[in-house]
């Protein structure tokens, strides 16, 4: 399935801004799991490009002029696989283990801890995890607005609602306060359903020696409509644009994604 991205991004400030840099996790990597025929950044200053810690494609974008807007699009064409496969990483520099760490956005309190264990079964580790996706769900039904990005999941889980990220935090600190290794994972989603947002968040659990997917939010281990993009420990690791600023009072953020597939000439 071949698939189509555009994602704009545009924020607003209410006085100018002196100076600002921008983090941005939007370029897509070649994988068993997809290919990447076409894409590419448009942004007011040409940027530079690294590997970050998790080996994401990462551009440094630094604006030293003064502004009172900014704009960043990505977009492209990636191919994705029509069926699952796993993800072993024979060749990361990474250990596996790095992703049992805590951090202040997915760190398990004694509510979490408990429901993790109430259907965790140490002799079938994969249908545990099926079921404690099946349960967070049931317990936070998804619900656009009901949170936002520096809600823990803590938070969350006791307001018993949220969106793809707050699943996929509490997913997180449930899989690590029972000892599996488990990773954020942010990218895009194509779906019919036109309530849910393009962009996307779900989690890789390590089982029996390579990464499984759990999409939280929609209850399913297929990754078949799913375009990644970045991985990390937690939101702020993997999310596509993160930024600071000297300046510029209030701010207003506007992302427009579209994921659209290409139909298949007859």
């Amino acid at each position: 399935m071949k698939l189509t991205i555009a994602h704009k991004t545009r924020y607003a400030y209410e006085q100018q801004v002196r100076q600002s840099t921008q983090y941005l996790r939007l370029t897509p990597q070649d994988s068993i799991h997809q290919h990447v025929l076409s894409w590419e950044l448009l942004l007011p200053e040409q940027a530079v490009e690294t590997t970050d810690t998790w080996g994401n494609v990462l551009h440094v974008l630094t604006l030293d002029t003064p502004h009172q807007w900014l704009e960043i699009e990505a977009r492209g064409v990636v191919e994705i696989v029509d069926q699952d496969v796993l993800s072993c990483d024979p060749d990361s520099p990474l250990s596996p283990m790095i992703f049992l760490r805590g951090t202040p956005l997915t760190q398990p309190d004694e509510a979490l801890r408990d429901f993790a264990l109430r259907y965790w079964r140490p002799e079938a580790p994969m249908l545990s995890l099926e079921k404690l996706m099946s349960e967070i769900l049931l317990r936070m039904p998804w619900q656009p607005g009901s949170t936002s990005v520096s809600d823990t999941a803590a938070t969350a889980f006791a307001a018993r609602t949220g969106v793809c990220q707050d699943h996929s935090h509490v997913f997180l600190a449930c899989c690590r306060s029972l000892q599996v290794p488990a990773r954020y994972v942010s990218g895009y989603l194509y779906t019919d359903n036109v309530e849910h947002v393009a962009t996307h968040a779900w989690v890789e659990a390590w089982l029996d020696g390579c990464w499984h997917s759990f999409d939280i939010t929609n209850n399913t281990r297929s990754v078949q409509q799913h375009l990644k993009l970045a991985i990390g420990i937690d939101y702020l690791d993997a999310c596509p644009v993160r930024g600071v600023r000297l300046g510029g009072g209030a701010e207003n953020m506007r992302a427009i994604a579209a994921v659209q597939r290409i139909q298949p000439q007859q």
